[in-house]
């Protein structure tokens, strides 16, 4: 029997286009992460071309002229399409594959299509397929002629893309379902959460922008064994962890998706349940990469997206992490924003001791030394003390246990009541 060979589909070369309307946004940063997305997605960003304009042209992005010198640069370089770096309209959308004969993928399709390529867990697949329906079903029309003539590859990948043959209502229907699905997983969030709340067991949530090293910061922290890497979305499902602090005491620890400028309307709402871990947490740890020269700008988009996500008023620490690379530098690592800022490198643990002391420092805020003779007929609050605050000592004597510790004012006045 002859052997079977697997042949690979070769990289996409793409060219990578934008608009610059001279509004405040860096195109050329922009475009170097658009280019790190293509290269995540599978793709090779070949070219880049931008047009500055005064405003995007509302029908093909483009005006006329650069449009026809679009076309010419895709023809001679011989590139298999072109992703622009914002989200196109249906209009926009259609127009372009229209006037250039080939694919045509913008920045949210692109997005998506890493997410459904990153996705591994059923809540995570869910919530990837809804954005993508609810992206694709305005642009059904367009793209399932450019999908019928081009084929697979970047910006097909993902459950959405057998839905494409359904009409409106199918596409309704499923999204419907795919929103009860995740209704579930979010009553089940706020029954975990309720949970959490009633043990008064404290909860910080790991932010930042993809790639700045929040998984391998919990790795390192808790052991979590969590797909860490230098690449964008790495990982998308939340895990959260107990964290056991030095004085004793345990936080849980949640790991949330990365932020991305521009990132996507249609993921921010399908991941919101999970996005608003750090609405619910307690701390919240901003994880920086502080060898990435567009740090700031990075810093900004959290800072943006924590507010829509109703987070911007929670206590936050920012963490400057990858320390031990040469880019990095002790200069301008502040943040107003933050109630305290640390220098770490979650790679080789430089930092950490004085970060583990600052979460300490953090909770034992509003807590109160409660000493006290619990009779033995009492015993078992202790392992509330345990839970909810930090059990200093304990003496076992003939009138019972004697016990120092810090806990929260609220749980102080409960144990006096008790006891």
């Amino acid at each position: 029997m002859p052997e079977m060979i697997e042949m690979e589909q070769a990289p996409e070369r793409l060219l990578l286009a934008a608009v610059d309307t001279g509004r405040g946004e860096n195109v050329e940063e922009s475009l170097e992460e658009l280019g790190e997305l293509v290269k995540t997605a599978g793709g090779i960003p070949a070219l880049t071309l931008v047009q500055n304009r005064e405003a995007i042209h509302p029908g093909t992005y483009f005006g006329s002229g650069k449009l026809e010198e679009v076309k010419a640069l895709l023809e001679m370089e011989h590139l298999d399409g072109i992703v622009v770096d914002d989200e196109l309209s249906p209009a926009q959308y259609n127009n372009l594959t229209e006037a250039l004969g080939c694919k045509v993928v913008d920045r949210t399709m692109l997005i998506l299509d890493i997410f459904a390529k990153r996705a591994r867990s059923s809540e995570g697949k869910a919530q990837v397929e809804l954005a993508q329906l609810r992206y694709r079903s305005a642009r059904l029309t367009g793209l399932g002629r450019s999908l019928s003539r081009l084929g697979g590859g970047i910006g097909t990948r993902g459950p959405g893309e057998k839905k494409l043959e359904m009409d409106r209502r199918l596409i309704g229907k499923r999204i419907s379902r795919l929103r009860e699905e995740l209704s579930e997983v979010e009553r089940h969030r706020d029954l975990t959460r309720s949970h959490r709340k009633g043990m008064g067991m404290p909860v910080a949530a790991l932010v930042g922008y993809t790639n700045a090293g929040k998984s391998t910061l919990l790795n390192y922290l808790t052991n979590a064994g969590v797909l860490a890497e230098d690449a964008l979305f790495a990982t998308l499902d939340p895990t959260t962890r107990a964290l056991h602090l030095p004085n004793g005491r345990e936080i849980l620890l949640t790991d949330t998706v990365g932020f991305i400028r521009k990132l996507p309307h249609q993921l921010i709402e399908a991941f919101r349940s999970t996005l608003e871990e750090a609405a619910y947490a307690d701390l919240i740890l901003h994880v920086v990469d502080a060898a990435n020269p567009q740090m700031d700008r990075q810093m900004e988009v959290v800072a943006q997206t924590l507010q829509e996500l109703g987070a911007g008023d929670k206590p936050m620490f920012t963490i400057f992490n990858k320390m031990d690379l040469p880019a990095s530098g002790e200069n301008h690592l502040t943040d107003p924003r933050a109630k305290q800022v640390f220098r770490i490198s979650a790679k080789t643990g430089e930092g950490i001791p004085e970060l583990l002391a600052g979460i300490e420092e953090h909770l034992m805020e509003g807590q109160v030394l409660f000493e006290e003779v619990l009779p033995y007929a009492k015993a078992g609050l202790l392992a509330r003390i345990r839970d909810e605050g930090t059990l200093l000592s304990e003496e076992y004597r003939e009138d019972g246990i004697a016990v120092k510790a810090q806990v929260p004012k609220a749980l102080a006045g409960k144990l006096a009541a008790e006891v």
